[in-house]
């Protein structure tokens, strides 16, 4: 059986140490919750998440999680008043782990698969594991800023006049504020060398197919009783990494 030496040095740790990744982590993680964008439980599972992420893409899969985590947490913080009258507001001590979990876990499989793939799959690991990030970003900013700017919001399965922050509701501010996230995370990802420039295009656009889907959970799913929020990120992730994967294969 390996033990965990030989599983980092199959990760490729002469590039990425154990040491640095340790580092790296504690880090951030303290950052975070210094900023109190995570609760304690939170920090500890954004830890799990960000050393996978730095042990298997190095560090720019750790900055683009760093990107994530900027982008998110501005758009949690704006409007936050407006929000708290609501009762939208997430909590003041951050967000928990099962939510930094049901938001970043597929990226870090992600990040664990393209480690210990062959050459010929990397590049779509790669991939799902940017788009499973646009998603996050894009699906928490879009409902962040769209109760930030919106008092109403648009059910996605009926187009019924909802309260913002209803569960499956979606705003035109919201759907713009998510896309740019995409975008950004994205970009990001070219612009710390994950992915070629010409890809671009694939992780932003599978991020909104997974908002998209992400939305008709809530509303046919979630405001039934039947799933959670956190269930419903964690497929909106999820669907997502297939999206870039089948858009690539297309």
């Amino acid at each position: 059986m390996w033990g965990f030496a030989q599983i980092a040095s199959a990760w490729g740790a002469g590039r990425h140490s154990l040491s640095t990744a340790a580092l790296v982590t504690i880090g951030f993680a303290l950052l975070a919750r210094l900023v109190r964008g995570v609760s304690v439980s939170g920090a500890l599972a954004g830890a799990v998440v960000c050393f996978l992420l730095y042990l298997g893409t190095g560090p720019g899969g750790f900055i683009a999680l760093v990107a994530v985590f900027a982008v998110t947490w501005a758009a949690t913080k704006l409007g936050y008043r407006r929000k708290q009258t609501l009762g939208t507001a997430e909590p003041r001590e951050g967000r928990r782990a099962s939510q930094v979990l049901a938001n970043l876990s597929v990226a870090a499989v992600c990040a664990v698969l393209y480690a210990f793939s062959g050459s010929g799959s990397k590049i779509y690991w790669l991939l799902a594991m940017a788009a499973a990030l646009c998603e996050a970003a894009a699906d928490t900013v879009s409902s962040e800023l769209g109760q930030a700017l919106s008092p109403k919001a648009r059910l996605i399965t009926t187009w019924q006049e909802v309260p913002a922050g209803t569960d499956g509701g979606i705003s035109l501010a919201g759907s713009l504020a998510g896309a740019a996230a995409a975008v950004i995370i994205s970009a990001v990802c070219v612009l710390v060398g994950l992915l070629p420039l010409k890809q671009m295009a694939i992780p932003a656009a599978a991020a909104m197919i997974g908002v998209a889907a992400d939305s008709l959970l809530g509303a046919w799913l979630e405001r039934r009783g039947l799933l959670n929020n956190d269930a419903v990120n964690l497929l909106g992730t999820l669907i997502a990494a297939g999206a870039a994967v089948s858009i690539v294969g297309l």
